[in-house]
């Protein structure tokens, strides 16, 4: 079973304008969405819709938490968030006219007896894998991560900022920095893909067994101990970038749980992520004939 842990998630609002964004003016959207989001939200609701089983947790509070609760449950995730004071966190993302505005909320505090529950709640879970994705809040620091990584003997899993990332101490399962959290991770030349994929190799001393690199339009490198592969990205029309990457991880996270080897698991983390951003919103995308969308997918071992 894999453990998503949110200590910051959100709920997204969407909205699409048919005109560009101007300063001093009522802009009207043509269109708006609400979806329960956070990293770890998206991931947890990814791997249920892969059939994967999967728990949310992390913290919750105010009516946009209760917004979040209800949305997950109805699509058939299983959750076990702990309360906390101060609504949980409203992220808005605009797109006109080709463009995306994000405007995203720091999020309640959120105090060390909230955290502890949290870990709790996580040990009494005892899940194969714990993916601690997104933001802190103000009040929790990395600590709270590595309390979580070595609170049992799971494999945990880590999608953060870059300066964050640096900061941990325990050993991880897998980081999936995107390039420029994997750029202020490293201090790397990440400008190629080539680049990217020696960042990543060098990055696993510092704490991982792999690191799953997102590269938007150059697509996706792995590092391992023992290589290192790069998936190209499909060419599609993007309309919403949010949430590409935890639907990659999740494909990702899916896959080898399923028994699939490296190759196979960046195709169809490739392939979720491409669905996703073919539309507006984080929720899961439909996932008819993600067989043949996968095998679009070219994947290429590097040099590093």
């Amino acid at each position: 079973m894999h453990l998503t842990v949110t200590f910051n998630p959100a709920v997204d609002q969407t909205l699409q304008f048919d005109e560009p964004m101007a300063p001093d003016r009522v802009m009207r959207a043509e269109s708006s969405r609400f979806d329960a989001a956070g990293k770890g939200v998206n991931v947890a609701q990814f791997l249920t819709a892969l059939g994967t089983d999967a728990v949310a947790t992390g913290v919750l509070g105010g009516f946009t938490g209760q917004f979040i609760r209800e949305r997950l449950t109805a699509d058939g995730v299983s959750t076990a968030f702990v309360e906390a004071d101060g609504p949980t966190r409203l992220n808005t993302t605009a797109v006109a006219d080709g463009s995306e505005y994000k405007l995203n909320h720091d999020g309640p505090a959120v105090d060390a007896e909230t955290v502890t529950a949290v870990v709790e709640t996580v040990r009494e879970r005892d899940p194969d894998t714990v993916v601690v994705s997104g933001s802190l809040p103000p009040g929790v620091t990395t600590d709270a991560v590595d309390a979580l990584a070595s609170a049992g003997g799971w494999d945990t899993v880590v999608d953060m900022d870059g300066d964050a990332l640096r900061a941990l101490d325990e050993r991880y399962a897998l980081c999936k920095p995107n390039r420029e959290e994997l750029a202020r991770a490293t201090d790397a030349d990440v400008s190629t893909v080539e680049g990217c994929a020696r960042a990543a190799a060098e990055f696993r001393a510092a704490g991982f067994d792999r690191v799953l690199a997102s590269l938007g339009g150059d697509g996706v490198v792995l590092a391992t101990a023992s290589t290192a592969l790069h998936a190209d990205a499909i060419d599609v029309d993007v309309v919403d970038t949010v949430g590409a990457g935890d639907a990659l991880l999740a494909g990702a996270l899916a896959a080898w749980a399923d028994g699939a080897d490296d190759a196979t698991a960046l195709q169809t983390g490739v392939a979720i992520a491409t669905r996703l951003v073919e539309r507006a919103g984080t929720s899961p995308p439909a996932l008819d004939n993600l067989d043949t969308r996968r095998e679009a997918v070219s994947v290429r071992e590097l040099s590093v």
